[in-house]
């Protein structure tokens, strides 16, 4: 009975190491083939951002488009008050002529200036689309530049996302160790300089 007590007691201590020695080895390979699936420590996981006031305040690129629109608006602005002046006079000539005129010219002339509502509210809805089109490209035109401008920035930041803050946002606390508006703006503007120097 000693004997296999004994024996069953070997096996048992040659079985607990077996399973310990393999348990070790396998936990080695394991963490020598583990890839890491990114080259950062755990806890390096940061947050950068950027103020949009700051941004548009600086942006040569956003000035000048606003500039553009301006120009665009005010070019609109007066197309349409040249209309309305020329069918405001139409219509004094119309009311000079007032009981003179007969039934067939006053019937012409309400179709006249049926027709001139139509055509003033069709060039300013041709307008205005033109306008909001020109402000929509210019916007994601902005969006475009920053967003490629980050992509290349962060290649050797090793931020996790980069935010873009404005008022009303909700974020109740920035810490401005992880503001990079100033190296966008930077970047941004010598990239228009040089872009627009190209163009030249």
């Amino acid at each position: 009975m000693k004997s296999i007590s004994t024996i069953l007691s070997i096996i048992a201590l040659v079985l607990v190491a077996v399973l310990f020695y393999l348990h070790f080895n396998t936990g080695q390979k394991q963490k020598q083939t583990a890839v890491p699936v990114e080259n950062k420590p755990a806890g390096s996981f940061k947050i950068a951002y950027f103020d949009i006031d700051s941004l548009q305040e600086h942006y040569l690129y956003y000035k000048d488009v606003l500039e553009k629109i301006k120009r665009k608006e005010n070019s609109m602005n007066n197309e349409l008050n040249d209309m309305t002046a020329r069918y405001q006079k139409k219509i004094r000539e119309w009311q000079e002529k007032g009981n003179t005129m007969t039934q067939s010219e006053g019937e012409a002339a309400q179709r006249e200036y049926g027709m001139m509502q139509q055509r003033y509210q069709e060039k300013k809805t041709e307008l205005e689309q033109a306008l909001q089109k020109e402000q929509v490209d210019g916007m994601q035109e902005l969006r475009k530049q920053v967003e490629n401008f980050l992509k290349e920035y962060n290649q050797t930041k090793g931020y996790a996302y980069i935010l873009s803050y404005e008022p009303g946002f909700i974020i109740y606390y920035k810490d401005s160790a992880y503001n990079i508006t100033k190296d966008l703006i930077d970047g941004l503007n010598a990239r228009y300089k040089e872009n627009k120097e190209k163009k030249k």
